[in-house]
């Protein structure tokens, strides 16, 4: 366990710096290497339940996203379509293990960032409005639930989730905007850093 974790650590570290000075094809290499780590390092851990196989799912399909990316612009509504249901089968493994409760501040502070965020993006987007509102939404829910699980069970395992559901949400925040509105050079780095910390620690989650 712990050469993987230290493979993953390594190369996402070198796509990280990569994203902020380092060569074009380093970036190429890296992040899908660091995916299919985090990939091997999930399929090794010591017991996989049924709703666990999600997680795998939801990195398989990140990856399929992440080589739409590479591709001419008009292939974005593609890879949107792939990171949309990463999400989704990632907040179904969550909503499988909740309990029924509510707690109105979380989504309340939630929608208010969804809100902000399209207001910011929306008039950049052109034809990719649906989509994109469409996966900020599937976003928000899989913060959401991963927040109220953690409110009312504050374990561990919560903690990871909700630090990795929050993680994607600000790769994202930082992305669309660096992407739609305002580019800044560390936006890269930044996108990435949160990024593969964020899908690390849903994946740790297997291990606890």
């Amino acid at each position: 366990m712990i050469w993987s974790f230290l493979a993953v650590l390594f190369s996402s570290w070198l796509y990280v710096d990569a994203s902020y000075r380092g060569p074009l094809w380093q970036r190429w290499v890296f992040k899908p290497v660091t995916l299919l780590l985090l990939l091997a390092w999930a399929w090794q851990a010591p017991v996989l339940k049924t709703t666990d196989y999600l997680i795998l799912l939801g990195l398989l399909a990140t990856l399929l996203g992440d080589a739409l990316t590479l591709l001419p612009n008009k292939r974005m509504l593609y890879a949107i379509g792939t990171f949309f249901l990463s999400h989704l089968l990632y907040t179904l493994c969550f909503a499988s293990q909740m309990t029924p409760s509510f707690f109105w501040p979380i989504p309340l502070a939630l929608l208010i960032i969804g809100a902000a965020l399209i207001a910011t993006v929306w008039s950049r987007l052109e034809e990719l409005r649906g989509p994109i509102c469409t996966f900020i939404g599937m976003t928000i829910l899989m913060v959401w639930l991963a927040a109220e699980q953690y409110f009312f069970r504050p374990t561990d395992y919560s903690f990871t989730l909700v630090a990795g559901a929050g993680l994607l949400l600000l790769a994202n925040i930082v992305w669309l905007i660096s992407k739609y509105r305002r580019r800044f050079n560390a936006a890269q780095a930044i996108v990435a850093a949160c990024y593969f910390a964020g899908h690390f620690m849903i994946v740790r989650s297997l291990w606890l």
